[in-house]
């Protein structure tokens, strides 16, 4: 049974997907489903110090990253990480899941933004990056059109 049929055949939860859609129309489906792949999906960070040593991390618990050199440092709710590789290959694996760059050094969750003032981003920790015109508009744009992904 595919889950079209499923749908068809639960009652409940025909009712309970009815009800979300005529409360929070497609749009608020989509935002919940990206809520959720989010919080389901992990990032595996092998850890510079150790290379044999791997850490899985929640995505919606990355906070931004930053690199100096190839010496990367991920910033989440429970620490920081730290290893060696490329922002344009953490950029590729995260954009997905809400990260864009605001400066060449620095990738950040749009999730973890909590405002915008001038050329800084204040984040939900209290951090506060510099967001560089090359790529502020990009920022501004996804934050000014985003939904809080509260949890």
């Amino acid at each position: 049974m595919n889950w079209l049929e499923k749908i068809s055949t639960d009652n409940h939860l025909y009712n309970d997907l009815a009800s979300f859609l005529d409360q929070y129309e497609i749009s608020g489906l989509q935002t919940a489903l990206q809520l959720y792949r989010t919080t389901h999906q992990t990032y595996i960070c092998r850890t510079k110090q150790d290379k044999q040593s791997i850490i899985k991390i929640n995505i919606y618990d990355i906070i931004y990253l930053e690199i100096q050199k190839h010496d990367i440092s991920v910033h989440t709710t429970h620490g920081t990480y730290h290893k060696y590789g490329s922002l344009v290959n953490e950029l590729k694996n995260l954009s997905p899941y809400g990260f864009l760059r605001c400066t060449k050094n620095c990738i950040v969750s749009m999730n973890h933004i909590q405002s915008i003032h001038g050329d800084d981003i204040h984040l939900i920790d209290g951090t506060q990056i510099h967001m560089s015109r090359k790529y502020a508009s990009t920022i501004i744009i996804a934050f000014s059109q985003s939904k809080p992904l509260k949890m």
